[in-house]
C-alpha cells in the first residue's frame, strides 16, 4: 500500500513540505487543475509538477483527475477528437511515471454537497449532503446550493442535452470512451480508475450510473482491458447503505487501482456528513475495509479522503491538513497492525 495525499497545487493552502512531514507518506495525488477538460496538458507543466513533488521526497503516483469532457459523456459528434486528446494526455502522464489516472463519468457535477461547513458538536465542521434540500425539478444553477466543482458555465444546450440523456445512453458513452482510451493506457503502463458517483444516486434528474456492486461489475464487463479498473471510494459507495464495502473490495480485488478511505455518518434517508476516519464515528467500518484490502494484497495508492476542518483551520472544504493527516496515520497504524 502506498500512503498518499491529495494536493491542489499552487492554490492549495497546504504545502508539499507539510505533506512530506506526515509519517509514512509516499505519494502525492495531483493534477493540472487549471486546464479545462479536452485540452492537451503541456509536457513542461507536467515535468515541473513532478519535479516539485520529487524535491520533497515524494512522487506523483496518481493524477486525480484527468477530467472527461461533457461532450464525450453526451456522445456528441466531436467526441473522437476529444478522446484523441485524452489519449495523448494518458501517454504524457505515462512518460512522467504516473501509475493511475482517477476520473469520473458524472454529468455536469463532480461530488456534490448541500453544506460545505456543517457544524459538528465538537466545534469542527464537515461536508454534509441532505437530499431533501434538492428539488429535482429545479435547475441546478438556480438552486443556490454549494455544489462542489460544477461547470463554470451553464450553456442552455448542454443542460437540455442532459435532460434528454438516459442511463443507457451514459453507459453506451462510457463504453465508447473506454474502448477509445484503454489500449493507449496499456501501452503507457497507466491504469484507468473510475471513481463512483458521489452521491450514488440521481441529482436534479441527471443520470448517475456508478453507484453499487452491479454497476462496478458492468464497468469491468464493458471493457475487459487490464487498464480498465476502479477507484474504490468508501465515502461515495458507503452513502448507499446497502453496499457491503468489505465484500466489494474482496470481489473486485486486483481491479481496484486506487483507494479512497473516508468515513461518513448517516442521519436520515439520503442524509450524511463526513466524520473522522475511525469506525466509532460513522457508519463505515474502516478496520474491516482495511482488512479486506490486506486480504487482497493491495499494493496501490491509498489516501485519506474528505476530512473535517478542525483546530480552527480554514481552506478548501474537505481538504484541510490536520484531519486528513490524522486520518492518514490512523489508516497507516491499522494497516501496519494487519500486515506486520
Amino acid at each position: 500500500m502506498e500512503l498518499s495525499f491529495r494536493w491542489y497545487g499552487e492554490k492549495d493552502q497546504i504545502t508539499l513540505q507539510q505533506i512530506a512531514q506526515i509519517p509514512g507518506m509516499v505519494g502525492v495525488v495531483g493534477a493540472l487543475f487549471d486546464i479545462p477538460a479536452g485540452v492537451l496538458w503541456p509536457r513542461e507543466r507536467l515535468a515541473d509538477l513532478v519535479q516539485q513533488i520529487e524535491a520533497v521526497g515524494l512522487r506523483l503516483n496518481v493524477v486525480e483527475s484527468l477530467p472527461v469532457h461533457e461532450d464525450i459523456k453526451l456522445g456528441r459528434p466531436n467526441r473522437d477528437e476529444l478522446i484523441e486528446t485524452y489519449r495523448q494526455n494518458i501517454a504524457r502522464l505515462g512518460e512522467v511515471g504516473v501509475d493511475v489516472i482517477c476520473y469520473n463519468f458524472m454529468p455536469l457535477f463532480d461530488w456534490f454537497r448541500t453544506d460545505l461547513a456543517f457544524d459538528l458538536p465538537d466545534g469542527s465542521n464537515a461536508l454534509l449532503y441532505d437530499h431533501s434540500q434538492l428539488d429535482n425539478s429545479l435547475d441546478p444553477w438556480e438552486a443556490e446550493l454549494p455544489a462542489y466543482f460544477p461547470l463554470d458555465e451553464s450553456p442552455d444546450d448542454l443542460k437540455e442535452a442532459y435532460r434528454n440523456t438516459t442511463e443507457a445512453d451514459l453507459w453506451d458513452n462510457l463504453k465508447y470512451f473506454l474502448d477509445g482510451v484503454c489500449e493507449t493506457a496499456e501501452d503507457a503502463n497507466v491504469k484507468m480508475a473510475l471513481h463512483p458517483d458521489d452521491p450514488p444516486w440521481s441529482i436534479f434528474g441527471l443520470p448517475r450510473i456508478i453507484t453499487d456492486e452491479a454497476a462496478l461489475d458492468k464497468v469491468l464487463e464493458i471493457n475487459t482491458s487490464p487498464a480498465n479498473g476502479l477507484t474504490f471510494c468508501t465515502g461515495s459507495l458507503g452513502a448507499k447503505q446497502d453496499n457491503d464495502l468489505p465484500a466489494m473490495i474482496r470481489k473486485f480485488g486486483d481491479r481496484i487501482y486506487f483507494a479512497h478511505c473516508r468515513n461518513i455518518r448517516h442521519t436520515g434517508d439520503k442524509v450524511f456528513h463526513e466524520v473522522a476516519h475511525p469506525p466509532q464515528y460513522g457508519h463505515v467500518d474502516m478496520v474491516e475495509v482495511l482488512k479486506a484490502y490486506a486480504d487482497i494484497g493491495f499494493t496501490g495508492a491509498l489516501r485519506p479522503d474528505h476530512g473535517r476542518m478542525i483546530w480552527g483551520e480554514e481552506g478548501i472544504p474537505g481538504y484541510g491538513l490536520y484531519d486528513r493527516a490524522l486520518g492518514a496515520n490512523y489508516l497507516l497504524g491499522v494497516w501496519d497492525g494487519l500486515t506486520n
